[in-house]
């Protein structure tokens, strides 16, 4: 397995440009003495961290498989993104904790002008990376690199948040709003945290992607060859960028070994057509039986045993079964 030099270099501009924002916010919030700058600056810390470890877990999961680890080293990539989970409920609790210790001990604001342009403009390049990364990560299967642009993205909706709220402070001159906009966003941050780790340790367990599953069916189903009788015991495993696939085909009884390695290749271009070369694909050939008669299009079998009555479609509930389909008998 080669590294994703694209997702790798684009990494690297995600961590450097993290290290820069944190401090323009650490300036930001040290000019104002505002909780809610020190929201923006403490995820901050967590971008920083997280860029690099994500860029580890590009650099470790694209390492070739070997002995020890036969299906390769992506899942380290939800490994990486459950630490940055962890990283941002964290630092949504120490947030809180902050805005808490503000309202106690009242703090005053200075040079709200020139921090509410800071951060603005920390918030408007932290969007732009974000996007970009989840885009990139999107299109070349890459979880680590979505995640830290989803990350990026939800650090400049708290920004926005905090601009808004610095905003209306400076207007009314109520100090209790800063702590009042830090524990808000606060909280918020701790649910993006949360959430992210509910989905790596979904990942880590293989749980199935429901939208995944649902859109290779689909395309399976629109290119559906007369000679493929019927799918099943379809699961997707998810290894970095890599996708591991296992299912049954149903191919008809009289093909030769060389005729059904043909379809399944045929399916395997399908496939890789759609979602690129990062496939292994494993496919059981089961023979047809005599009721299967009832679901098969193909038009010109001679060994056809029953009337054709009409086909299954396939979807997630039926394709990923573990046993073939209830066939008419």
């Amino acid at each position: 397995m080669l590294l994703n030099k694209e997702n790798y270099n684009f990494q690297k501009v995600v961590a450097i440009t993290g290290v820069v924002l944190f401090i323009v916010k650490l300036i930001a919030w040290y000019l104002t003495n505002s909780v809610a700058i020190l929201t923006d600056a403490l995820e901050g810390i967590v971008n920083v961290i997280s860029a690099f470890i994500g860029l580890y877990s590009l650099y470790l999961s694209a390492q070739p498989k070997d002995e020890n680890h036969p299906y390769g080293h992506g899942k380290v990539e939800f490994i990486s993104a459950a630490l940055e989970g962890v990283m941002i409920a964290f630092a949504g609790v120490w947030i809180i904790f902050e805005a808490i210790n503000h309202i106690v001990n009242p703090q005053g604001i200075k040079q709200l002008d020139l921090g509410i342009a800071l951060i603005a403009v920390a918030g408007g390049v932290n969007f732009l990376i974000g996007f970009l990364a989840v885009k990139k990560g999107k299109k070349n299967n890459s979880i680590a690199l979505t995640s830290s642009g989803k990350h990026l993205i939800s650090d400049t909706y708290t920004t926005i948040g905090v601009v808004a709220g610095l905003i209306i402070i400076k207007i009314t001159n109520l100090l209790w709003l800063d702590s009042a906009v830090a524990m808000i966003f606060g909280g918020i941050i701790i649910f993006t945290g949360v959430k992210i780790i509910r989905k790596s340790v979904a990942g880590i367990m293989d749980e199935a992607d429901t939208e995944l599953l649902k859109e290779m069916i689909a395309t399976i189903e629109e290119n559906r060859n007369e000679n493929w009788i019927d799918l099943h015991n379809l699961r997707i495993i998810k290894y970095g960028n890599w996708l591991h696939i296992d299912c049954h085909l149903t191919l008809p009884w009289y093909f030769t070994v060389k005729e059904a390695h043909e379809e399944i290749s045929n399916i395997e271009n399908l496939v890789q057509k759609k979602y690129g070369k990062n496939i292994e694909l494993f496919v059981h050939s089961d023979d047809c039986l005599p009721k299967s008669c009832n679901i098969c299009i193909k038009s010109d079998c001679k060994e056809r045993k029953h009337t054709y009555i009409s086909s299954i479609k396939w979807t997630v509930e039926n394709v990923s079964k573990d046993s073939k389909h209830s066939l008419v008998g």
